[in-house]
Parts: structure tokens; C-alpha cells; sequence
């Protein structure tokens, strides 16, 4: 029997020696590649994680403990050590378990939040809760691989450091750059002179003491505080936390189960906000993951993999840079998922990735815009919402020319709710003189790119979805701006937005095979609304409208308002995402759950034909398990 099969839950740890803890991690290792490399996810920071979360788990009591990640996807090690082993081949599974924590999983789990830099804040408010509750609980954040570059982490730290009794100890897992090891005696007798509490009281006291003595005693205390922190300093580089009055421990082997076990209990004890800085290698004792030099497996590649969405857009920007010297880009650690390696590759010095800060991201592209630049922030559709403020403020206030390009909209899958991309075509909706573009394939992406970044007073919005680019869809007509891709009748006008435009399609062939005459649009543009589109309206009978975004507030809706302000009173039906959380699943199976199908979507509209006619209509068989649109 593997070690790995003796373990139910986290007090099992405990009781096991050091010769089973080294067989349990390198039995670790071996499932994470396994199954990560089967399932997909992310393989690299877990390979790191393993003697850190194994020390974590062997020093604090989880849950009573409360154990915080920053960000989810560092928790494969915690999934296996607390019970869901036995279910760790079903990883991002349709059904099976998230690539994220999750409440529904385990009494284990508590944020599920993936988004970085979050876990400070919240660590903030659980230590602040249990002190006032009265309850002997620590809270323990794990920040790293890159969560210490967003703002915020460092807004929740100024907050902590002001709290002195707060139980709350952060694992800084640094993976990002190389540290000197402190290693030795005297370093080690520091670790331990810095987390007795006797140590502070002693520092007080002596302050307090030399306070007394006029003329001698400040610069006295001034002089002997100077030493020791410059000793300190001199061996681990802690300064910037001291500095915020933080207690400092380490640089400990994030991978020296033993160190990080002795380094914990000594933060454990202190009494005070702790931080542990943990020195570890993304992709540890894996050599094909330590090895790559692209993310050390950050996240599993699929071999021969499609070109994408985001391919096209790389290369496009890269023909663009050459075209148009005054063209930047700025990503927020996210240089190769949002497509934008190939333009640093070709133009290092117009690229700029500021880390896991959105917000700053978008006010310095307004910055580089009133520069005289244009600039391209490359970002996942669910990341924009974290700068929604600096967009409409900073950027659109100002009329600043900056083209956003939002990877992974609409539904993405695989990464649960917090990664669907759908909400950013309702946000963007408010923004005044935004103008957005949803193209429905790959010649649309370069098209509609290239027509964005020529616009120099507004900022431009550029959203596709996530994965292989559909195949062209061409125009057989343009009304307006926008594309005509089907024209049988007027019947019923069918207006696919972006990657929907495939699924609009689907949807006018059964149309047309029930006897309907169909048109179907692709407004490229979606907003502002086409005045061409408001005139076809007029001249159809119903309305359809299909996005992948959620309905409320979306381009269904906008659609509606346009209508009903231009005085045409033709039935609107608009279909999308409903506004809930969606599980974890591959996204033709979410579209499929959601109803977001040509044969599901056919169905409601044929029914929505019949209920205004008051007419019996056959429709097709009933396949989806949620209506994805309302009257």
C-alpha cells in the first residue's frame, strides 16, 4: 500500500515518520504528473507546493486552523492530504473536483476565489473575526507566484503589521527569483531570538530604560537598535517587511520539509502577524517542468495544440508594431497566455508587464496614451474586472486612445466560475464612448483589431473566446458595419455576437428547415449599436439576440434599449449566459448545460414564434436542462 492511501485527513500526517513523509512527497510528485498531465491544470506550482503544504498541515489544525491560498491553483497537495485523493483523477472534470478549492469539496476549503493578491485581505478579516469572537485559532495566507506584485497584497500588509495580535502567519512561497540562503547557527538562533515574544518585551523595556537618560540614552537605544537590524539585514533580506513592522522569518528551503516545519512553529508561537519567506523552485523534482524555460509547466501545454484565438491576435500585433511605431503593449504577468511573447520578442522595449496588478496596468496605459502612444493591454476577460474603476475613470473619462484585447471571453470551463469571461460586455456597457468589437473568427480578429487601434479619442475593446479560432465565416453582404452571413426571409433577424455568430448560424439552418425566413447578423461592432441594425429590426418580425456574456446588462439588453428608444416595437428575445456561477466543465458541455446550442437555442425561438402567434409549432426535442434567454 501506497503512504499515499494511509492518508484520510490531515491528523494522519502527524503520526508518520520521516522516512514515510519523504515516500508520501515523492509519491505526491508522481500523482500530480500523472494526472495533471492527463487532466490539464496546473502542474508546476503544485510540484513546488508539496513540503510547504506538508508542513503546513503537520503544524497548524486545519480546518480549525483556517489554511488560505493565494492564488487556488497552488492546492492540488492540500486536495490530496485532506481526504480527496481517492477522487484526484477526476481534476477538472465535469463533476469531478476543481482546479481551485472549493467550500462544496471540504470543510478544508474556504476561499474559492482564484483571482491573485486576494488572500492577505482576507486572512486580515478571518484573524480579525476569531479575535474578536474569543476563539484560540490561527490563520495561515500562502502568497506567492507573483500574488506579492498586486497592489492590494501590499494594502492588506500595511493593515496587518498595525495589528500586533493578530494570529495570522503568511507564507511568502517565492518561486519567482533566486535568494541567498541564511543558513547556519547564528542564523538560526536570529529566527529564534526574532519570534520569542521575551525578545520584544526585553527591546521595550531597554527603550523605555534608555528613554530616561536624557542626552545619552535616545541615541543610545538609536545606535544599539541600528546594529542589531543592520546584522539582521546583513544575513536574509527582510528589511522590507521589518520596515512595515512585520516579524520576518527565513529565508527558509521551501522544499526542507523539516526547516519549514521549524520555521512555522516558530511563527506559530510568536503571538503576532509572521511572515515566512519560503524559497522554492516552480516544477521541483519534476526535470521536464524544472527545465522549461517558458513557465516551468505553469500550466500543462497540449502537444500539437490548434491554432488559437490568440495566436491570430499575436501575430496580427506583431504586423501592427511594425506598421506602427507609437503601438505598445502592457500585460499584467501574463506575457505568453495573452499572446503578447511574440511582440516582446520582436519589440522588448514597447512591452511592459507591470505583474498581477490590473489596475495599475490601465492608468499607466492612459499615462502612455497621453504620451502620445498607443496602447494594447493584453488581459483574460475576468481579470478586467478588477480595473473596471481605472478604465472608466482614467481612460475613457479622459478619451484616452487604448485598445484592451480580452482573452478567454465568454465561457472558458475548465477553471470554474472565476474564470468565465462574462461579465465584461455588461460592465463595458456603461462605459461612455467605449467602443466594442466581438469577432466571429479569425480573419475578424485582424480585421476588427487593426480598425480599434486607428481610433486615438476612445478606449477600444477587442474580446474573443477562449481556445482553437473557429473556421471563417464569410459575409455575403454589409448593412452598415455590420456582416450579413445569412438571408432567407424576414422572419426572424438573428444577431450572433462574436463566437456566437457560428452557433447563429446553426441556429437559421433549423430555422429555415421549419419554413422560416431567417437573417443573421454579426454586428462586429457591438457597441455603440448599429443604426443599420436598429432598420433591419424594424423590417423583421422577431428579434434574436445571442451572446456568450451573461444576459444581464449585455448586448441582448443594449440591443432592447436601442429598439425601444428608436421607437421599433418588434419583439426582442435575448439569449446568453445566465447570471449565476457556473461549474467547472469543457465548454461545449457549460454551452450545452446553459442551453447555449444551435438545436437548444432553434427550439426556444420556434416556441417564442408560436406563443406570439398562438399557434401549435412542433419543435425540435428538448436537450438543454436551463433556458439561456427571456422574453
Amino acid at each position: 500500500m501506497r503512504v499515499l492511501e494511509t492518508v484520510g485527513g490531515p491528523e494522519d500526517l502527524k503520526r508518520m515518520t520521516d522516512h514515510q513523509l519523504r515516500e508520501l512527497a515523492s509519491e505526491i510528485r508522481d500523482v500530480l504528473v500523472e494526472t495533471v498531465s492527463r487532466t490539464g491544470g496546473h502542474l508546476g506550482p503544485n510540484l513546488g507546493m508539496v513540503e510547504i503544504t506538508l508542513a503546513m498541515h503537520r503544524v497548524f489544525e486545519s480546518p480549525r486552523d483556517r489554511l488560505v491560498y493565494d492564488t487556488g491553483h497552488q492546492t492540488y497537495v492540500h486536495k490530496l492530504l485532506t481526504g480527496r485523493a481517492p477522487k484526484f483523477d477526476t481534476l477538472r472534470q465535469q463533476g469531478g473536483l476543481s482546479g481551485y478549492p472549493s467550500q462544496a469539496e471540504s470543510e478544508h476549503d474556504i476561499v474559492e476565489n482564484s483571482h491573485a493578491s486576494t488572500s492577505l485581505s482576507y486572512a486580515d478579516g478571518l484573524a480579525k473575526a476569531y479575535r474578536l469572537r474569543g476563539e484560540d485559532r490561527h490563520v495561515v495566507a500562502l502568497i506567492g507566484d507573483g500574488g506579492l506584485t498586486g497592489g492590494m497584497a501590499w494594502e492588506a500588509l500595511n493593515n496587518i503589521a498595525a495589528a500586533k495580535d493578530l494570529k495570522l502567519v503568511i507564507i511568502v512561497n517565492d518561486n519567482g527569483r533566486s535568494y541567498s540562503a541564511t543558513v547556519g547557527g547564528l542564523a538560526t538562533h536570529l529566527t529564534s531570538l526574532r519570534t520569542n515574544p521575551r525578545y520584544e518585551k526585553i527591546l521595550d523595556l531597554v527603550k523605555k530604560n534608555l528613554s530616561r537618560t536624557p542626552y545619552v540614552g535616545p541615541p543610545m537605544y538609536e545606535v544599539l537598535h541600528g546594529v542589531k537590524k543592520g546584522l539582521k539585514d546583513m544575513l536574509a533580506p527582510q528589511g522590507m517587511f521589518e520596515d512595515l513592522g512585520l516579524k520576518y522569518v527565513g529565508p527558509v528551503d521551501g522544499h526542507d520539509r523539516e526547516a519549514m516545519e521549524d520555521a512555522l512553529a516558530k511563527a506559530k508561537a510568536f503571538g503576532g502577524p509572521v511572515i515566512v519567506h519560503a524559497v522554492t523552485q516552480k516544477g521541483f523534482g519534476y526535470a521536464a517542468a524544472e527545465q522549461d524555460e517558458e513557465d516551468n509547466f505553469h500550466q500543462i501545454r497540449p502537444k500539437n495544440k490548434p491554432r488559437g484565438w490568440t495566436d491570430v491576435f499575436a501575430d496580427e500585433l506583431v504586423e501592427i508594431g511594425h506598421r506602427r511605431p507609437d503601438v505598445v503593449a502592457i500585460t499584467a504577468a501574463m506575457l505568453h497566455p495573452t499572446g503578447l511573447a511574440a511582440f516582446a520578442q520582436e519589440f522588448p522595449d514597447r512591452i511592459f508587464d507591470v505583474g498581477i496588478a490590473e489596475q495599475h496596468a490601465v492608468t499607466s496605459a492612459a499615462g502612455l496614451a497621453m504620451g502620445g502612444l498607443h496602447p494594447v493591454v493584453g488581459l483574460y476577460a475576468t481579470f478586467l474586472n478588477r480595473a473596471f474603476d481605472q478604465l472608466l475613470l482614467d481612460v475613457a473619462l479622459h478619451k484616452c486612445g487604448v485598445t484592451f484585447v480580452l482573452d478567454r471571453a465568454g465561457v472558458t470551463g475548465d477553471d470554474g466560475p472565476s474564470h468565465n469571461g462574462m461579465w465584461d460586455m455588461s460592465l463595458l456597457q456603461v462605459v461612455p464612448g467605449l467602443r466594442l468589437a466581438a469577432p466571429r473568427d479569425g480573419s475578424r480578429v485582424k480585421e476588427l483589431l487593426n480598425e480599434a487601434i486607428e481610433v486615438d479619442d476612445a478606449p477600444t475593446v477587442l474580446r474573443y473566446a477562449k481556445g482553437e479560432v473557429f473556421p471563417d465565416i464569410d459575409a455575403i453582404d454589409r448593412v452598415g458595419g455590420c456582416d450579413v452571413l445569412v438571408r432567407t426571409g424576414t422572419d426572424v433577424l438573428i444577431v450572433g455576437i462574436g463566437s456566437m455568430a457560428a452557433t447563429a448560424v446553426n441556429v437559421a439552418h433549423r430555422l429555415q428547415a421549419q419554413g422560416f425566413g431567417v437573417t443573421v447578423l454579426d454586428p462586429r461592432w457591438v457597441k455603440p449599436v448599429d443604426p443599420a441594425l436598429i432598420d433591419l429590426a424594424g423590417q423583421h418580425k422577431f428579434v434574436v439576440t445571442i451572446e456568450d456574456n451573461g444576459r444581464v446588462g449585455g448586448c441582448g439588453a443594449a440591443i432592447a434599449q436601442a429598439l425601444r428608444d428608436a421607437g421599433v416595437s418588434t419583439p426582442v428575445r435575448d439569449f446568453g449566459i445566465p447570471q449565476e456561477f457556473l461549474d467547472h466543465a469543457k465548454r461545449d458541455a457549460v454551452l450545452a448545460e446553459i442551453g447555449l446550442t444551435g438545436q437548444g437555442l432553434a427550439r426556444d425561438v420556434i416556441e417564442m414564434i408560436a406563443s406570439h402567434q398562438g399557434d401549435a409549432i412542433a419543435s425540435e426535442p428538448d436537450t438543454a436542462t436551463r433556458r439561456p434567454g427571456g422574453a
